[in-house]
């Protein structure tokens, strides 16, 4: 898999996705890609062109798929954020902002 890079998503964000990356040592052509046709709601464009994006990480066998933008790179860019989230959730919990919110929403609901 090639890195995501396209003009839709700024340059900030995707740096901050490669500093992740290269922070947990996850190497990109472990990643396998697979564009398959959406579902639901957008009629029949969504029906039509395979703009969901399916990534798979088999070391940890972790499966994401997205399909929010009708923009194939957009799609491409936002599975493989959810997929070093889930990545960093089970490999570095102790700096995964996604665990801090999740444990910071626990606490307010407790209170």
């Amino acid at each position: 898999m090639n890195f995501p890079e396209d003009s839709d998503i700024t340059p900030q964000k995707v740096n901050a996705l490669k500093e992740r990356i290269v922070r947990l040592g996850i190497d990109l052509s472990i990643i396998e890609e697979k564009f398959v046709k959406g579902g639901g709601k957008g009629g029949q464009k969504i029906n039509k062109t395979s703009n969901a994006v399916q990534l798979s990480y088999p070391p940890l066998d972790l499966l994401v798929r997205c399909q929010r933008e009708r923009k194939r790179s957009v799609n491409r860019f936002l599975a493989l954020r959810e997929l070093v989230d889930r990545i960093e959730m089970i490999v570095s919990p102790e700096t995964s902002e996604r665990l801090k919110e999740i444990e910071r929403l626990r606490r307010k609901k407790r209170h």
